[in-house]
This record gives structure tokens, C-alpha cells and sequence, in this order.
């Protein structure tokens, strides 16, 4: 038995950053996982490996579809499967590789098995029990599914299937229209599947600004995404190579069918906390069967803490990773803080589309005056020149009478880094003047930014 300040259950990014937090602060620190590697489902069947495919699958379309105008002239390159996968496995194990060197470098105990907690201040790990004057659950989230819809992770699979998929498949219907959905979706159009997107809402990315939403469906389609829109899934019939999906519209109608070779369900991601003895411990769980915590991450048991997709609110990587330094500090005794109202939300498609704040549909609602300012990439030089000006703009919603930015909306190129000058701005309560009277180089894709601020004022130079 070991005896730590603190242990952290869960090595994803909620985890492990909060860990090294923990270790920086001077506490004795141990991290529990009972994966092979580090970094949780983030780096190994998530962000990480989604992103190295969507990388290899834009240089294809790159290739076939933009280099001969660029005077790129050859036979467009044929995909090794592969050898892809190969390259996406490198990417995985090179950053859950630096996640453990990081916590041998800061010397934090990986306890490795899966988590228990029999009681408070102490973490059963096989079987060994250790004592910890704090415990911090961060054990993320798992896939949903939809009634009548078995997955079997090889024709009706989750993104972890769709990561892995043995061969390219012919015909790909996605159920769910949101990031994932849409991410994954991309990548076997480019790859070649007739992606069919079946989705509830009547929008993509449901809760997104309207004006996204509406452009972002349209650029998808002209990439080659077919969508079924209003339309709710009943069930899924599998057989050992194909699948039918049948779906009902929602607003009345017959029953339809939709052949694949495989079905990718990416209806949303629920909290996981299974075998930590929560119920015996008395956590209070939220009606949507998340753990209920306090401003400061703490649950109603003294002494755990609780942390990213396993609580409330977004489930993003950087939401957790935020929240795993704040509850760091709050256990160290120091003033742990998360700012709610800026955290950015990223589609890594292409274009990137790249949000944070409120919407303007939601300011509206709630009678707030507003200003919106708005630029399109097709009056930016940078993103002529690379192919991705058409159907892109940047969307800035300020307040009427402070011009303080309250929100932002961002199709383009490289989306997912240009929203980062806009939360900066906001936690900073800058106005969009402050923004305008900027100097940006040129050219480059953040001129967009600028200009969308421009148009808040007396407007914006170049449209």
C-alpha cells in the first residue's frame, strides 16, 4: 500500500494534465489506467488518430483535385490502406510515448490496472489498495448508441471501428451529424466511400451558429457528403458485410432503407464512471448521469474531485485539461479557475470550422442588443491561393453598445488556430474595435479576422 496526496483516476487529457499540475504544485501524485498507454481516448482512439487520417486524406484530395491547377502535373497518388493506418499507429504512439515520458519526468506514479473506490481516501488497482488524501475521477466518456442499433465494431462500429475499419468500405452511412460524424465521414468520402449522413435535427451541428451551419452543409455536399436530414433512425439490421438502415422522416412519412457496407453511429458520447463503486459511495449523479460537482470540482463526498467528460458541460479535450489544472490548484489550496464562457469548439474538417462564445440566435433570445460583423474568405488573398476562399467567412457578435465581442464563428482555413486571437480577446473583454486597431500581416488567413471586426465599426476594407 502507497500513501499520496493525490490520485488521479483516468490518463487522458483531464488526467494526465492534471497530474503534472498536481506534481508541479509539490504534491505526491499517482495516475491509474488500465490501458497499455497513456493519454486515454483522446490520443489513442480519438483526437489524435482522427486527425492524422483527416491530414493524410486532405493531401490526397490535394493531389487529385488541386495540384494540376497549381502546375503539379503526375498520376494522383493510389492510397495504401494500410500503410496509412501504419502512419496513423506512429502518430498515436509517439504522443502516448511523450505522455508517459512526462510522467516519469515529473515523477508521478502510474498505477497501472483499472480503479476502485472502496472508500474515501483510498483507490483499490488490482489488488493493491493506496490511500489518498485526494482523489480526482476523470475517467472521460464512451459512445452513445440509439435504440435498435447493435454495435459490433466491424460492419455497425463507433468512431473507435471507423478508425480501424479493415478496408475502405464502398458505401458509408453515418448516423449523426455532429464533429465526429462529420470528421470521419469526410475521411471515407475522400478515401472514396459514398458517405450518406443521416441526422435528427434538421441541421448539421446541432446548437452551432445558424449562419455555420447552413454554409458548412453546403460545403460538405460539394465534397461529395450526401445528407438526410429530419430523419430518425428506427434501427440497424447487420449481417456479417453489409447493413441496412432504416429511418423514418421525422415530420411523418414511410419507412426508408439505406444499404452499406458499414454503419458509423456517431450519436454523441455518454459519461463513463463504470467500476469505481460510486453508488456505494453515495456520489450524487446528475439526471443525466453525469457526477454532480460544486464550483470547485468537488463532489459530495469529501475528498473526490471529478473532472472533464464525466461532469457537466462540453466534452472537449481542453475543457478537461483546463479543468484538471483548476482542480489542481484548489487542491494545492490556491484559487482554481475555469472560464466557461471561452472554451472554442473545432470541426478539423476542410475547411475548419471554429466557434466559441454565444451564438447570435442565443443573444437574441435572451433581448440582448447586438452587432455582427461578418468577412468572407473569398475577399482574403491568402486563402485564394490555397484553394479554400469559397464558401468561408469569419463571424464576430458584439454587444450593440459596449462593442465588447461575445462571440465568434469562423469557416476557413486553419479555423481551429485563427479562433484562438478571438478568445484571447474575449477574456480579456476586449471590444471589436480593439481587434480592428490590431495590425495583422499580410497575407495571411487572420487579415478575415480583422476585417470581420472592421465590420462591427464603419466596415471592413476589402468587401
Amino acid at each position: 500500500m502507497a500513501s499520496y496526496d493525490v490520485i488521479i483516476i483516468g490518463a487522458g487529457p483531464g488526467g494526465y494534465v492534471s497530474a503534472i499540475r498536481c506534481a508541479q504544485l509539490g504534491l505526491k501524485t499517482a495516475i491509474v489506467e488500465g490501458r497499455e498507454t497513456l493519454g486515454g481516448t483522446c490520443l489513442n482512439i480519438g483526437c489524435i488518430p482522427s486527425k492524422a487520417l483527416l491530414h493524410a486524406t486532405h493531401m490526397l484530395h490535394e493531389a487529385e483535385h488541386n495540384f494540376a491547377d497549381m502546375g503539379l502535373k503526375g498520376k494522383s497518388p493510389s492510397v495504401d490502406w494500410n500503410q496509412m493506418k501504419s502512419y496513423k499507429e506512429d502518430v498515436v504512439g509517439q504522443n502516448t510515448g511523450g505522455v508517459e515520458f512526462l510522467m516519469k519526468k515529473n515523477k508521478i506514479d502510474w498505477l497501472k490496472g483499472w480503479a476502485s473506490i472502496p472508500a474515501a481516501g483510498q483507490v483499490k488497482v488490482g489488488d493493491e489498495t493506496h490511500t489518498a488524501k485526494n482523489i480526482v475521477v476523470a475517467t472521460g466518456s464512451v459512445p452513445s448508441s440509439l435504440p435498435g442499433v447493435e454495435v459490433d465494431e466491424k460492419v455497425v462500429v463507433t468512431s473507435t471501428g471507423a478508425l480501424d475499419l479493415p478496408k475502405i468500405p464502398k458505401k458509408m452511412v453515418v448516423i449523426g451529424a455532429g464533429v465526429i460524424g462529420l470528421e470521419l465521414g469526410s475521411v471515407y468520402a475522400r478515401l472514396g466511400s459514398e458517405v450518406t449522413v443521416v441526422e435528427y435535427m434538421d441541421a448539421v451541428c446541432p446548437g452551432m451558429d445558424k449562419d455555420v451551419q447552413r454554409g458548412f452543409k453546403r460545403i460538405l455536399e460539394k465534397q461529395g457528403l450526401n445528407f438526410i436530414m429530419g430523419a430518425a433512425v428506427q434501427g440497424v439490421e447487420a449481417s456479417k458485410t453489409k447493413a441496412k438502415v432504416k429511418y423514418q422522416p421525422k415530420k411523418g412519412g414511410d419507412e426508408e432503407v439505406i444499404d452499406a457496407d458499414v454503419v458509423l453511429v456517431a450519436t454523441g458520447r455518454k459519461p463513463y464512471a463504470d467500476g469505481l463503486g460510486l453508488d456505494a459511495l453515495g456520489v450524487k449523479l446528475t439526471e443525466r448521469g453525469q457526477i454532480a460537482t460544486d464550483a470547485q470540482w468537488r463532489t459530495n463526498v469529501p475528498g473526490i474531485f471529478a473532472i472533464g467528460d464525466v461532469i457537466e458541460g462540453p466534452m472537449l479535450a481542453h475543457k478537461a485539461e483546463d479543468e484538471g489544472m483548476a482542480v489542481a490548484d484548489v487542491i494545492a489550496g490556491k484559487h482554481g479557475h475555469v472560464n466557461y464562457g471561452v472554451i472554442p469548439g473545432v470541426v478539423y474538417t476542410t475547411p475548419e470550422v471554429a466557434t466559441v462564445g454565444a451564438t447570435e440566435d442565443a443573444l437574441k433570445a435572451e433581448g440582448r442588443k447586438i452587432k455582427v460583423g461578418k468577412f468572407n474568405f473569398m475577399a482574403n488573398a491568402r486563402a485564394k491561393a490555397v484553394h479554400q476562399a469559397e464558401g468561408g467567412f469569419v463571424k464576430l457578435i458584439v454587444d450593440k453598445e459596449t462593442d465588447r465581442i461575445l462571440g465568434a464563428a469562423i469557416i476557413g482555413p486553419g479555423a481551429g488556430d485563427l479562433i484562438h486571437e478571438l478568445c484571447v480577446a474575449m477574456e480579456f473583454g476586449a471590444s471589436a474595435e480593439d481587434v480592428a486597431l490590431t495590425c495583422h500581416a499580410h497575407p495571411t488567413y487572420s487579415e478575415a479576422v480583422r476585417e470581420a471586426a472592421l465590420a462591427c465599426g464603419g466596415g471592413a476594407i476589402h468587401s
